[in-house]
């Protein structure tokens, strides 16, 4: 079985320590263990690309054709301050490859699933069309079961990644045909992260998240979502992309850092080991990105409200 990479090689590989060889330095938020990794020995799983939901099994493979190979051009690109067609389309399919394909969105996208079962188990309830439990269950009916936590919905994390991988194209022409602010980081002493789910999420005052995505050590986007793209075709021209560079100092540098630590998964790379690093990821980690599902009465039915949130992580 082939090992597929969630987080793209090419990625990992620019934020490569100079002084490690070919390793990054890296941080698990679950233990605060710090190790050395090479790039292939993490953010892989066996056939992680491989989804049976799909007619075609591996389709996302040949859409990151169209991004792996041109990274590196293409941040060749930003940091001259010349963003094209292909630049945007490489960046903006490597954030949506992140949030459809990885553990952590498939865990995340679980969750407005997992809801919506529970809520057509409520409905089928009340009509009375789902037999009540056996005596050895207290003869009680599935919505008691289920609020009790006796029966738990669970979500098989492949199905949302289908799901994700379907809309792909949508999801990358929505963020390639927003603003943008592509974020220059020129302080050596304090270089942007990343993460086993490098594509961050920022909430604004209107409620809309943008993504941060961090490129490299020296450069990072911020995706500025544009709501009213979410119903349009795809375009992969990007005739509505716009942008303007910002050249970010310590303190935004340090609220961009700390928001790629809140919402990794588990693991956090970096090119550099300074004094102020551990400290800094030993204090965010107690965060992840999990989606938060309110169930609102609506005449006869339930509707559902979810979105992406961070929140703070639940541990035994």
């Amino acid at each position: 079985m082939p090992l597929d990479h969630f987080v793209s090689q090419v990625h990992l590989k620019n934020f490569i320590s100079p002084k490690l060889g070919n390793r990054l330095y890296a941080i698990r938020k679950s233990d605060v263990a710090c190790f050395t990794p090479r790039t292939k020995d993490v953010c892989g799983i066996e056939d992680g690309s491989t989804n049976a939901y799909l007619r075609q099994e591996r389709a996302i493979e040949e859409f990151l054709k169209a991004i792996e190979p041109k990274y590196n051009t293409a941040l060749r690109a930003a940091r001259k301050g010349e963003i094209d067609q292909e630049a945007v389309l490489v960046f903006a399919g490597f954030a949506a490859f992140v949030t459809c394909c990885s553990p952590a969105a498939m865990r995340i996208g679980s969750g407005p699933l997992k809801s919506l079962v529970e809520v057509e188990a409520v409905l089928l309830d009340r009509q009375g069309l789902i037999e009540r439990a056996p005596p050895s269950l207290g003869e009680k009916t599935l919505t008691e079961l289920l609020s009790e936590g006796a029966v738990r919905v669970a979500i098989e994390g492949k199905f949302p990644q289908a799901l994700g991988i379907t809309s792909i194209l949508s999801r990358a022409s929505i963020w390639g045909n927003s603003p943008w602010e592509i974020l220059h980081n020129d302080n050596p002493n304090s270089p942007f992260f990343t993460s086993d789910f490098p594509v961050a999420i920022e909430q604004r005052p209107d409620g809309i998240l943008n993504r941060i995505v961090p490129l490299a050590p020296d450069l990072a986007v911020r995706i500025i979502p544009d709501v009213r793209l979410s119903r349009s075709k795809p375009d992969l021209s990007f005739a509505k992309f716009r942008h303007r560079h910002c050249t970010i100092d310590r303190g935004m540098t340090a609220d961009v850092n700390r928001l790629i630590v809140q919402c990794a998964e588990d693991l956090v790379f970096f090119r550099d080991e300074h004094e102020w690093t551990f400290q800094f990821v030993a204090k965010h980690r107690h965060y992840r990105v999990d989606s938060v599902t309110s169930k609102v009465p609506h005449g006869n039915g339930i509707m559902t409200l979810t979105s992406e949130r961070i929140v703070e992580r639940r541990t035994a």
